[in-house]
């Protein structure tokens, strides 16, 4: 049996902490124990974050950070350690959305999300790894999503860079076996954070098109955050390598592993009942 991961008195970064799960998950691992560094693009946020775990009696820095501005991140380990003394857990969450497909995604707008939502993932975890390394027992937590597992049309840019969120993950995991750094992989299914709300729209987008997207995936955003933060904390407690959020992404991956090729087909026809 697996022996559970104690997050009491260890130090966590989490990115994207100003809202949303990242918010969630900090408050899960506050709840915890753990002592916390937050960081977000939304200084007023996460500061907010930060100044609510302190008074329920928990510890939290919070770092004004663009995850896409590399010198930002190289020099956040300097600033967590000198704040915190050392790192245990490194969560990267921070990431944004673009709607529309392949052709109508220009080249800049889909190399703007890739460097957020993938390029960030692989910056911070080069960043932290000497930290993470010198920790007796650490852990890398990856939030890819449930797009990380199915592939909807619509969503070429985000799905891209989720299925490459997966697939760095599952490499690095392999090649720090053996070490005291474990890593996890997080699908999140449909949470209702402002995710959508806040997506870019390709330009020349139809408007229609446009609030037709919007109105479908606010239906699918139902998990409150808090679910989410819990179900993602629990899972870095018991050291799950990939870590399932709602029931829809179970199905979706259970689906996937049952239908690699033809789930597609399978789920037009359930979304149209």
């Amino acid at each position: 049996m697996t022996r559970p991961y104690d997050l009491a008195g260890r130090v966590a970064v989490v990115t994207g902490a100003g809202g949303g799960i990242g918010r969630a998950t900090a408050h899960a691992l506050a709840r915890r124990g753990a002592r916390l560094a937050l960081a977000d693009i939304d200084d007023d946020a996460v500061a907010a974050v930060a100044a609510d775990l302190r008074a329920q009696g928990g510890e939290a820095s919070h770092y004004a950070l663009d995850v896409a501005d590399r010198e930002a991140v190289r020099a956040l380990p300097a600033a967590v350690r000198a704040a915190h003394g050392r790192v245990d857990i490194l969560v990267n969450n921070a990431g944004v959305a673009l709607g529309g497909t392949f052709e109508q995604v220009s080249e800049d707008d889909f190399d703007w999300l890739m460097e957020i939502n993938f390029g960030a993932v692989v910056r911070m975890t080069r960043a932290f790894l000497p930290l993470l390394h010198a920790s007796d027992d650490a852990r890398i937590v990856n939030v890819s999503s449930i797009y990380g597992i199915i592939a909807p049309p619509g969503q070429a840019a985000y799905t891209a860079s989720k299925f490459a969120v997966r697939g760095f993950s599952n490499v690095l995991r392999h090649e720090l076996e053996g070490s005291t750094v474990g890593v996890s992989v997080v699908h999140p299914g449909g949470v209702a954070t402002r995710i959508a709300q806040n997506a870019r729209i390709p330009a020349g987008a139809p408007a229609d098109e446009v609030a037709r997207g919007r109105r479908t995936m606010e239906k699918l955003l139902r998990m409150p955050p808090e679910r989410a933060g819990e179900i993602i904390a629990r899972g870095i407690e018991r050291r799950r390598a990939r870590i399932l959020v709602g029931s829809d992404a179970q199905a979706a991956a259970l689906l996937e592993r049952l239908a690699p090729v033809g789930y597609w087909n399978l789920l037009k026809k359930a979304m149209q009942r």
